[in-house]
């Protein structure tokens, strides 16, 4: 039985394109996937901790072999909690839109969150960084409200392959990258249908991309 966590980086609600084809590859999961379970996690509902000089300092004496104290050891334990919340699965999927040419600040502030020393990754002095989120897969869903096949630059461009905090970590699948499809309503059933089924298939790492928000 595996258990999958959407973590969704739009704040539309219902008029979110993404968090759309997102909940269809989530139904299509499960309908697919029988005794597996799905959670939401939703970036904008306030339960996000903020990752400021208390929790960057604190990240340092983590590093430097130390244990946080005071204000410092608040927040730290906010970022562990908020790894345990993501690490206690080991399906995930990220819909995110395009926001500036970029992701929403949100999204990075996650990564910033569980991207944490001895939980994400560790550093050894002569082989480098070692990811230890392993073992598990992700989907991302991305979506473009503007740019298509055809445009140009001045129309905002694709939306750059970003993989989301920790995921390049996350196990050995593949990864699929294509273009956001057109601003229409025929291309958003097309990728919904896309999103169904690489859903049924489930056992690998894709990258989605759509139009819309």
């Amino acid at each position: 039985m595996s258990r999958l966590l959407h973590i969704s980086a739009s704040p539309r609600g219902a008029e979110s394109i993404s968090l759309a084809i997102a909940r269809t590859f989530t139904d299509e999961y499960l309908a697919t996937h029988p005794g597996s379970s799905a959670d939401h996690f939703d970036l904008w509902d306030g339960t996000l901790p903020e990752f400021g000089p208390a929790a960057a300092h604190a990240k340092m004496t983590v590093f430097g072999g130390g244990t946080p104290a005071g204000e410092q050891a608040e927040s730290w334990e906010a970022a562990v909690r908020t790894f345990e919340r993501f690490d206690a699965y080991d399906r995930y999927l990220f819909s995110v839109p395009m926001w500036n040419s970029g992701v929403p600040y949100k999204l990075k502030q996650f990564i910033d969150v569980v991207s944490q020393p001895a939980m994400v990754f560790d550093v050894h002095p002569e082989t480098g960084y070692r990811g230890l989120v392993t073992g598990k897969r992700a989907a991302v869903v991305y979506t473009s409200a503007v740019w298509g096949p055809g445009l140009g630059p001045e129309f905002g461009g694709r939306l750059p392959v970003h993989v989301p905090g920790g995921v390049a970590e996350v196990g050995g699948g593949r990864r699929r990258a294509g273009d956001p499809a057109p601003s229409d309503a025929d291309g958003v059933v097309r990728e919904r249908a896309q999103a169904g089924g690489r859903a049924r298939q489930g056992d690998r790492q894709d990258v989605l991309a759509a139009r819309g928000r």
